[in-house]
């Protein structure tokens, strides 16, 4: 299937997609936010084509995500370090965890996220910035930002009532 990009919507969803869509960068960095940041390691873990997660991991640095950071000179080999933007793609996927987990996993969680600072299994949530409450399905509803088009201004919350 021919990629296609999303420049015509003004949408942050279309927008992080164009960056992080492609089948295997969330598995890419799936491996390096666990820790495994060598090109070796990252390939045998995801099951990837050496030469398509050499593409992802060039795009990931070039997006700034990752930045290569060398660890030997004889031979020079490389790793993959998060940057500060990489890391706040990891509640993304554990979002997806959660949901795979709870959809597409029949046997149970293949992993399951613990909290470091008590140790104990985590169920994370979303939260209101505002109150503090726990956000449950259906809660919640957008408006128009200051990045809206006037076709967004024009269709107000969604969804509606």
């Amino acid at each position: 299937m021919p990629y296609r990009p999303f420049t015509d919507q003004n949408c942050s969803i279309a927008a992080a997609l164009e960056i992080v869509g492609e089948r295997w960068t969330l598995l890419v960095m799936r491996e390096v936010l666990l820790g495994r940041r060598r090109f070796a390691e990252i390939r045998r873990n995801v099951g990837v084509a050496p030469n398509i997660l050499s593409d992802r991991l060039q795009v990931l640095v070039e997006h700034g995500l990752l930045r290569r950071r060398r660890y030997s000179e004889h031979p020079e080999s490389y790793e993959y370090v998060p940057t500060r933007k990489g890391v706040d793609l990891n509640p993304v996927i554990i979002t997806l965890l959660q949901w795979g987990d709870r959809y597409a996993t029949p046997g149970g969680p293949p992993r399951v996220p613990v909290h470091t600072t008590c140790g104990h299994d985590a169920d994370p949530r979303l939260h209101c910035s505002h109150c503090g409450e726990i956000i449950q399905n259906g809660e919640l509803t957008v408006r128009p930002g200051p990045g809206a088009t006037a076709g967004q201004l024009a269709e107000g919350v969604l969804p509606r009532p």
